[in-house]
């Protein structure tokens, strides 16, 4: 991607703001973000000054589309990304997942805007009785708002693809782990920490498993794929191994130099951390592999990195 006029929704977000990052030297960039997070700001604070960057503090459920001209490329991060508190507000989840990137694929449709970048979620699989999970892999039954909504905006991109030409590339993300996150297991372990650093809460039972993939790894690899794909496709990204929650804590504790910390577990509902917490989650990814993709991490070491990134910046901010 060179001299593109790009838009990313959520570019002030934890994934988007790394793919500004990637993308700012050599394309002029949009964002399009309300700041709810309240840290995105400093996220984005050092490409104020750039020529290629242009900012919009706004609420895609109500933002004039219209105003948005000569845009080639659309790349869509903006969703409610807070998996855990779907029970509490599904509503919330429709409205800013499905109905925004409805809003998002008519304004492609009217201005002609042929290409999309689109981050799905593992989430959309539920329970997959196989392991790992193909792109494939049907019925999808999600157990999460999160993963209902991401599953319509799948389908929703498919058949603007077809009607109206769109090429999108749909990525199914693992557990993306990094720079600039702003919630999620590393996240909360850290927090709870520096607040006390003799025991640690861990919700469920320390056994989940998941895979996870470092951002820097997820921003390049969309890039990537993209850039090779010829018409809309799914793609999982992740890696091929996973971690447990437990491991997750253990590097933790390691990097931040405690010992003699207590790990107190709640149980959850058959070990998960929350209500729509899917236990294991582990994707193929022949097919991202098969295109000529190879993650600079293992999930280890995704986690790993994101720890130290994660310590540094909140010991930074505080």
């Amino acid at each position: 991607m060179q001299g593109k006029n790009i838009l990313i929704t959520g570019g002030a977000g934890f994934i988007g703001s790394n793919m500004v990052e990637k993308l700012l030297e050599d394309n002029n960039i949009t964002v399009i973000d309300n700041l709810n997070n309240h840290v995105g700001n400093r996220f984005i604070e050092s490409f104020s000054g750039n020529k290629n960057f242009h900012f919009v503090d706004a609420d895609l459920l109500s933002f004039d589309y219209e105003s948005l001209n000569n845009i080639d490329i659309v790349i869509h991060f903006a969703a409610n990304s807070d998996v855990r508190y779907g029970s509490e507000d599904p509503v919330k989840d429709f409205k800013n997942n499905v109905v925004v990137t409805e809003n998002i694929l008519e304004y492609m449709r009217k201005k002609d805007v042929g290409e999309l970048l689109f981050a799905s979620s593992s989430t959309v699989y539920g329970e997959a009785s196989i392991m790992p999970t193909p792109e494939s892999y049907g019925p999808y039954m999600p157990i999460s708002s999160y993963g209902a909504s991401k599953m319509a905006n799948e389908g929703f991109i498919t058949a603007y693809s077809h009607y109206y030409g769109i090429k999108g590339s749909i990525f199914r993300f693992a557990n993306i782990v990094g720079k600039n996150s702003t919630h999620g297991v590393i996240y909360d372990f850290i927090n709870k920490l520096l607040k006390n650093s003799s025991e640690l809460e861990i919700l469920g039972d320390g056994t989940q498993r998941k895979s996870y993939m470092h951002v820097k790894d997820c921003v390049d690899s969309m890039v990537y794929i993209h850039e090779k794909s010829q018409k809309t496709d799914i793609i999982n990204l992740g890696n091929r191994e996973t971690t447990s929650v437990k491991t997750i804590a253990d590097y933790v504790v390691k990097r931040m130099g405690l010992n003699n910390v207590k790990y107190r577990f709640t149980g959850g509902i058959n070990g998960r951390g929350w209500k729509g917490d899917i236990k294991v989650t582990h994707l193929a990814i022949d097919k991202l592999l098969s295109m000529g993709w190879k993650s600079r991490y293992t999930s280890d070491e995704s986690v790993d990195v994101a720890v130290q990134e994660t310590i540094d910046q909140l010991r930074n901010k505080n």
